[in-house]
């Protein structure tokens, strides 16, 4: 596994979908998932290009911020995050792409005034009702912003989906085209927020591609970049 050669093969990719879908290659930001990966595999693909790391894990971001592992690159929080964990989270990362709850925004916020800052965010969509995963419902989704551009504490920058598990390629297309609409849709009806909406965070290792030509602005990619992950620890967030 040669890591600069797959986060050049991966960038190749990503700027052949955009501009087959009409799109500039620069409005797609390449995140490093580094689930599980050490500071090591971290300052090797920052080396290599990577300019934006994400994380899922709070004990992993806490314990990589203490080695510097991102320097050089901007770290976002891309996994479930409870809200006992948020003082761990918020000031720590450029963006937050998990907000799944009310409450989770609630306590992003709260956190962040205390502080003195704004937290940049996403929200979660569950687009396809999954009980297994968290997120807001499509229907719940402009009331969720309405709350956010309420809350001093954050900023609403997009929306962010987890689609289900494709089985072919191209499953998720219609996923993705749902989450675009739904953003131009919120978009919309929030003219006062509406230069801050400009995140769409979808598109993992398996379906990038179709996510770009969907009008994905940040795909998530591990596996494409880093090899198999490791086995994760016992320990839990």
């Amino acid at each position: 596994m040669d890591l600069k050669e797959n986060i050049a093969r991966v960038r190749v990719q990503l700027d052949e979908a955009a501009r087959a879908a009409g799109r500039d290659p620069s409005q797609v930001t390449l995140l490093a998932a580094t689930k599980t990966q050490g500071q090591e595999a971290i300052r090797a693909a920052i080396r290599a290009g990577v300019t934006v790391c994400g994380e899922n894990r709070v004990q992993e971001l806490t314990a990589h911020l203490e080695e510097g592992a991102y320097e050089g690159a901007q770290v976002h929080f891309i996994g479930h995050l409870q809200t006992n964990k948020v003082k761990y989270v918020v000031g720590r990362v450029a963006l937050i792409h998990s907000v799944s709850s009310e409450k989770l925004l609630r306590a992003i916020a709260q956190r962040a005034d205390a502080l003195g800052l704004v937290q940049d965010i996403l929200l979660e969509i569950n687009l396809a009702g999954e009980a297994s995963k968290s997120g807001f419902a499509p229907q719940a989704a402009c009331s969720a912003a309405r709350l956010a551009a309420g809350l001093e504490g954050v900023r609403l920058r997009g929306l962010m989906c987890i689609p289900p598990r494709a089985v072919r390629p191209g499953d998720n297309l219609p996923y993705f085209q749902k989450l675009r609409r739904l953003a131009v849709d919120i978009t919309r009806e929030m003219l006062d927020n509406s230069r801050d909406m400009d995140v769409l965070s979808m598109g993992m290792s398996g379906d990038y591609a179709d996510a770009v030509a969907a009008g994905s602005t940040c795909v998530r990619v591990g596996s494409a970049l880093f090899g198999p992950r490791p086995p994760m620890s016992s320990t839990h967030d």
